[in-house]
C-alpha cells in the first residue's frame, strides 16, 4: 500500500480547510497527501456563521454579511451595530466546491474512503474524527434549521436574529436564530444548550412550524433547505502527540460557550501550514487557557441555572458591540474581559467557580 507524508482523516470544514492552506502556502509542491473521507459526493450540508474579526479564505462564499444583530427575550429587545466586525454566513456547497477545485489541480493529494487503503505508518497525521461516541449526558448545542423562502417580502435582511428566547424552555437552555438572506428567504434555527439524552427536546419540526407560524407571523413558505448538527460543548479526552495531531472541533477548536468553530478552524490551519515543517517540535495550538477557563465557569452556570440564562445572555450584550464580538470571538484583551464578567450575576457565577 503506498505511503503519504501527511494524512487528514476527515475531509469536512476542518480537513478541507487545512488541506487548502497547505495547497495555496506551496506546502505540497514536494510532498504527497491523503484525505480519508468516506462520503460519495459533496454537496449542501451546513452554514457556517461567525464574526469576521481577521480575514479569511472564503470570502467569495459567503451567502450575506450583516452589521447590524437583534437579542430579544421576554423583558427586552436590543439591536446592536457593528461596521468593523460584519457577521457572516458561508455556505458550505461552495466552499467544498472551491477547495476541491483546487485540490483536484495537484497530483500530489489524493481521497480514499477508508483508512485501511493506504500505509499511515510514517505519516504525520491530521485527525477532525471523534475516535469514540461521546458522552451524551453531557452538554451540548444541538440544532435544526430551514431554509425558508416566501413568496412575499417578508424580512429586514439587514438585521439578522442572533437569539430570540421568546420560545419555550422546557427547564433548559432554548432559543431561535434567523438569517436573512434576502428579502423573502432566511434560515431560521431552533437552538438547544442541553444534554442529548432527552428525546424530547427534539421534535424540531414542530418547534420550527410554531415559531415561523406563532411569532414570526409567516403562513406560507417553502422549505428549501434542512441542516441539523449536535455540538459537543466539552473538550473529549484525545491523544495528541507530535506525529498524531487532533484538528477542528476534535482538536479543541469550538468555543465551549458559544459553538463557534469556523474562523478558528482557520486560524489552526494557517498555524499548522506556517509550522509545516518543523510542526513534530511547536507547540499545540489552542484557543488560550483564559477562554477554556472562563467557558467552563460559564457552562457550569448554564447547567444547574438554564432559567437564568437568556437574562444572563441579554446583560452580557449590554456592552459595546466590539467588546463581545471580540470576546465571543476568543480576540478580546483583559479590560474588555472585565467588562463582560461585570455584566454576570456575581453569586451564580461565584458558586460555579468553586463548585
Amino acid at each position: 500500500m503506498k505511503e503519504f507524508d501527511y494524512l487528514i482523516i476527515g475531509g469536512g470544514c476542518a480537513g478541507l480547510s487545512l488541506a487548502y492552506e497547505l495547497e495555496i502556502n506551496g506546502k505540497l509542491k514536494n510532498k504527497t497527501l491523503a484525505i480519508i473521507e468516506p462520503r460519495k459526493e459533496y454537496k449542501r450540508d451546513k452554514t457556517w456563521s461567525f464574526w469576521k474579526v481577521f480575514d479569511h479564505n472564503f470570502e467569495d462564499c459567503v451567502i450575506k454579511s450583516w452589521n447590524n444583530f437583534t437579542i430579544n427575550s421576554s423583558e427586552n429587545s436590543q439591536e446592536l451595530v457593528n461596521k468593523k466586525f460584519p457577521y457572516q454566513s458561508i455556505n458550505s456547497e461552495k466552499f467544498y466546491k472551491k477547495i476541491n477545485s483546487k485540490l483536484s489541480s495537484n497530483p500530489n493529494i489524493n481521497f480514499f474512503k477508508n483508512l485501511n487503503e493506504i500505509n499511515s505508518k510514517n505519516s504525520i497525521i491530521f485527525n477532525s474524527v471523534f475516535e469514540a461516541e461521546l458522552d451524551k449526558s453531557e452538554l451540548w448545542q444541538h440544532f435544526q434549521g430551514i431554509e425558508i423562502e416566501t413568496t412575499k417580502d417578508i424580512f429586514d435582511d439587514e438585521i439578522l436574529n442572533l437569539m430570540d428566547f421568546n420560545c419555550d424552555q422546557r427547564n433548559d437552555v432554548h432559543f431561535f436564530y434567523t438569517l436573512p438572506f434576502s428579502k423573502n428567504k432566511a434560515l431560521i434555527e431552533t437552538t438547544w444548550l442541553s444534554n442529548l439524552e432527552d428525546q424530547s427536546l427534539m421534535d424540531y419540526d414542530l418547534q420550527l412550524e410554531n415559531y415561523i407560524k406563532n411569532n414570526l407571523g409567516i403562513k406560507n413558505y417553502k422549505i428549501n433547505f434542512i441542516e441539523k448538527g449536535a455540538i459537543p460543548l466539552f473538550y473529549p479526552t484525545f491523544k495528541n502527540n507530535k506525529k498524531n495531531i487532533n484538528i477542528g472541533s476534535a482538536g479543541g477548536m469550538t468555543r465551549l460557550s458559544t459553538g463557534y468553530t469556523f474562523l478558528n478552524i482557520q486560524e489552526h490551519s494557517k498555524y499548522i501550514a506556517r509550522n509545516i515543517d518543523k510542526i513534530e517540535k511547536v507547540k499545540t495550538f489552542n484557543l488560550g487557557k483564559k477562554y477554556q477557563f472562563l467557558d467552563k465557569v460559564f457552562l457550569k452556570v448554564l447547567e444547574k441555572y438554564p432559567e437564568k440564562m437568556p437574562k444572563v445572555f441579554s446583560n452580557m450584550f449590554k456592552t459595546s458591540s466590539n467588546t463581545i464580538i471580540k470576546f465571543l470571538s476568543n480576540k478580546s484583551n483583559i479590560f474588555e474581559d472585565v467588562v463582560i464578567i461585570s455584566k454576570m450575576p456575581k453569586l451564580i457565577f461565584l458558586r460555579a467557580l468553586f463548585d
